[in-house]
């Protein structure tokens, strides 16, 4: 027999692509997940393969030095029927000179970039070719991966849904904010690989780092720390909160990870300026579900920083309400994290699931700026001592909050104050556009005999500050919603639940806020020395916050934080009170003109209404969608947008993939930034 030659091959990217669900990614390359089998057609040239008389083998390897005993090279002979526990080759059809063969990795591959070659042997003589190259990603839908999911709605928005919600705003009015995602997105997938080829974990052992990207523990431990730059590790964003952001992006500009990502590399792997914890969580979202693993955004609110580790946040307090002596312990308005699905091999059993990762940097954990994965079944339960960053996650949700009132000698008070941290734990539904609360998956409900042994297994007091129905309360109430640009009425609300008549002072003080705790000037005040409250009975004391006070310190974070103080005489007892007030934008509104067809041109009509009393100037409106647009469209207004005017524009786009997509718009100017708004597009097919 002369020898066989192989003339042309196939890695029929789009055909593999549609069945192992990665066609979006890879038109130029084949994407694959593990554990299930891809296709390729060889042609030989002269003659065709002759079973038994030709031998054909497949050589895979990944990383810069592979080996097979870690996993990283694979060599396996074309043979009948599949193996279960390594690669695999089977010879599927043969049709004249072409031969089609079927290749399978193990459900426990490393997932990453392959070289795949051919050797090709007819008695001794031989020959090798380099076949190309393919990127094998983790396979939620497989049974014996450890990211296996079992339901297909979850599947599809955790690992496929390349847009989502995140949630914002204040725990008393939850905004969303449309996030593009854009995992299959071009470009991206590669430079995820380049993210895990920049980590320092790889640049200090590369054979070691390749051979563990089996396991999507490590996976999301280095995801969540290349997310941030803390380290200096060439990490994706930079963090900032200070509200000064000129030298780069404002956190609340950004309306997808693409755009950070593609600057991230063509930087040259510098830190993209600036993300805060939305942010870090979105991008780190994209690159786990880009890499297969399924994954969504997680939003806690009042969410507790604790540094110390005591499970107590100490706040200060002098008689105005104004915060003193700062300890380094803050709540956050909200703080977003990562949920990873995946099983947890390396503990007992009972935490396979959902796991934290939090990319925003805070703390370090094992000496660098990452945190997780952490079971949120082993928050739950408060076992603290398991892998990795329980404690720091456990506080973020359940520590207690002390208020102190500094009196003027210098002397502390502690106040009697209803705990408020880890409320209404948010993420996006599955399949649709509503808010689904998770609060019960990290924590029993409050006052439950369970609560009561997990806070005795965590070493920590159960809450002391249940609310008495005894006794004076006191909470903030908002009549009505509270648009920029207008005045607003909060109240403070005083319950007298004794049958005495009480004298009282009240203290009311309206600061603009950031969304992690700080507070700027003051906007709103009133002091009344002489409150006198009727037995059983309820008084409202308004307090009117006017924009002329708040417009111009508001911060793009739209926060104003009100804090009530009420002393009585008698006892010299202190009340405290706080409410964060989100300041509501204006609405974008987004009309579709056209008939929705894939290929074909549509219109989109955004717009929005200014209304400050003063106009607009630089006004900007980006637009993306994942499948509608092709990357992002900006348009530059050249007028200012007087009071009461309407910014407003056209933008023509050809949609390129049928299906449900998200056309996303934020707006951008020097008095009102960070305005959102999305419209939801179907795309029909085009007609075969």
């Amino acid at each position: 027999f002369p020898d066989l030659v192989l003339e042309t091959w196939d890695l029929q990217c789009e055909h593999n692509g549609r069945e192992h669900r990665t066609a979006e990614m890879g038109h130029q390359q084949l994407v694959v997940r593990r554990g299930q089998p891809f296709t390729i057609t060889l042609h030989f040239s002269g003659r065709a393969y002759e079973e038994g008389v030709d031998k054909l083998a497949f050589n895979v390897e990944t990383g810069p030095c592979p080996i097979e005993t870690s996993g990283t090279k694979s060599h396996f002979a074309v043979t009948d029927f599949p193996d279960e526990s390594g690669w695999s080759a089977v010879v599927q059809q043969q049709d004249g000179d072409a031969l089609s063969i079927s290749l399978c990795s193990p459900p426990s591959a490393c997932v990453g970039r392959y070289s795949l070659t051919l050797e090709a042997s007819t008695g001794y003589q031989g020959s090798s070719y380099h076949i190309g190259d393919f990127v094998l990603l983790f396979n939620a839908w497989h049974p014996e991966d450890t990211v296996f999911l079992r339901d297909e709605d979850e599947r599809c928005e955790y690992v496929l849904s390349q847009e989502g919600l995140i949630y914002q705003g204040a725990r008393d009015y939850i905004t969303s904010t449309p996030w593009n995602f854009g995992q299959f997105e071009d470009d991206v997938l590669p430079i995820c690989l380049q993210l895990l080829d920049t980590n320092p974990k790889f640049l200090r052992d590369q054979n070691r780092d390749c051979s563990r990207r089996n396991d999507p523990v490590y996976i999301g431990r280095v995801v969540s720390a290349m997310v941030n730059c803390n380290d200096e590790d060439r990490g994706v964003l930079a963090g900032r909160w200070d509200n000064h952001y000129e030298d780069g992006m404002s956190p609340m500009a950004w309306i997808g990870s693409v755009d950070i990502l593609k600057r991230w590399k063509t930087f040259g792997c510098q830190p993209v300026k600036y993300g805060q914890c939305w942010v870090f969580a979105a991008v780190a979202c994209t690159v786990m579900r880009c890499l297969g693993i399924p994954s969504r955004v997680v939003t806690n609110y009042n969410s507790a920083h604790d540094t110390n580790g005591n499970l107590v946040i100490d706040r200060y307090l002098n008689e105005t309400g104004e915060e003193e002596r700062r300890s380094r312990d803050m709540i956050w308005n909200f703080h977003c994290w990562v949920e990873s699905w995946m099983a947890r091999p390396d503990l007992a059993p009972g935490y396979d699931g959902w796991q934290v990762l939090d990319p925003t940097p805070q703390e370090k954990s094992e000496g660098v700026f990452c945190c997780g994965p952490a079971p949120v079944s082993a928050i739950r339960e408060g076992d603290l001592q398991l892998k990795y960053d329980i404690p720091f996650i456990f506080a973020e949700v359940n520590a207690d909050v002390v208020y102190w009132v500094v009196q003027p000698d210098g002397s502390q008070k502690k106040s009697t104050h209803s705990s408020v941290v880890g409320k209404n734990i948010s993420t996006k539904s599955v399949g649709r556009d509503s808010r689904e609360d998770i609060t019960h998956t990290y924590k029993y409900p409050e006052g439950s005999e369970k609560e009561r042994e997990v806070f005795a297994k965590a070493e920590h007091e159960t809450h002391s500050l249940r609310e008495e129905d005894e006794g004076l309360h006191l909470r903030i109430k908002l009549s009505e919603g509270a648009n920029n640009g207008s005045d607003f009425n909060v109240f403070a609300v005083i319950n007298n639940n004794t049958d005495a008549e009480r004298v009282c002072r009240l203290m009311l003080c309206a600061r603009t806020a950031s969304y992690n705790g700080t507070v700027g000037p003051q906007c709103g005040m009133k002091d009344l020395l002489n409150v006198t409250l009727e037995p059983r009975a309820e008084q409202s004391v308004p307090l009117c916050i006017l924009y002329e006070k708040y417009g111009e310190s508001l911060t793009q974070d739209n926060i104003i934080k009100v804090v009530a103080l009420l002393t009585e005489y008698q006892t010299g007892d202190i009340i405290v009170a706080v409410r964060d007030v989100y300041i509501q934008n204006p609405e974008i509104k987004i009309r579709i003109l056209g008939e929705p067809m894939q290929n074909r041109k549509l219109v989109a009509e955004i717009s929005l209404v200014n209304p400050l009393a003063a106009p607009l100037n630089n006004c900007m409106f980006v637009v993306e969608g994942s499948g509608l647009t092709d990357g992002q469209q900006i348009k530059e207004l050249e007028e200012p947008v007087e009071p009461q005017a309407e910014a407003k524009f056209r933008l023509d786009f050809v949609p390129h993939q049928a299906g449900l997509h998200k056309l996303m718009v934020d707006f951008e100017s020097d008095k009102l930034t960070g305005v959102k708004g999305y419209r939801n597009v179907i795309i029909a097919p085009q007609p075969k």
